[in-house]
Formats: structure tokens, C-alpha cells, sequence
């Protein structure tokens, strides 16, 4: 049997590999331009993203709810990133 325990640091692991794509992209390419920091949020972003969802299959018992609550963190996590990415609502978050 799998412990939370385990299951956090899948979710890391996890974050890790989804972290490397721009850090590999920014060693061929001008166009990505990640500070330290981007990655920090991104990192921050994706992890409680993961967690979330975990906490929400471990322990929510009708399917449908768990269907609906997961694909409802992950709206909410696509809205963030796009409005740290590109300002789709022009908020302070994204500088405008």
C-alpha cells in the first residue's frame, strides 16, 4: 500500500519533469526566459494543483463529486497560470 507519504513525492516528481521542459527550452532558445522566480510560482502552483486533487480523490467517496471538484482545481489552475502568463484579465498578478 502506497502512503500519502509516497503519493507527495509522486506529485513532486512530478512538478520536477513538468519544471525541466522550459529549463531544457531555455538552453536552446532565446524565447524562453524563466527567472527564478517564475519557476518558484510555477513549482508552487503545480504542486498544491497536485495535492489538491489528491486530497479530493483520497477522500471524497461519490465519483461524480470527485469528477466535478478535480476538474473545477484544475479550471482554477489554468486560469492562474494564464493570467500569470499572459494577463487574460488584466489583474495586478500579471503586471498590467
Amino acid at each position: 500500500m502506497v502512503t500519502l507519504h509516497k503519493h507527495i513525492q509522486y506529485i513532486l516528481c512530478g512538478v520536477f519533469g513538468i519544471l525541466l521542459i522550459p529549463l531544457i527550452a531555455m538552453q536552446f532558445s532565446q524565447q524562453v526566459n524563466w527567472s527564478p522566480f517564475d519557476f518558484l510560482v510555477a513549482a508552487i502552483l503545480l504542486s498544491v494543483t497536485g495535492i489538491t486533487a489528491n486530497v479530493i480523490y483520497r477522500t471524497t467517496k461519490s465519483k461524480q463529486r470527485k469528477i466535478l471538484l478535480i476538474a473545477a482545481t484544475l479550471v482554477v489552475f489554468v486560469l492562474i497560470w494564464l493570467e500569470l502568463a499572459v494577463g487574460v484579465f488584466g489583474s495586478p498578478l500579471a503586471g498590467s
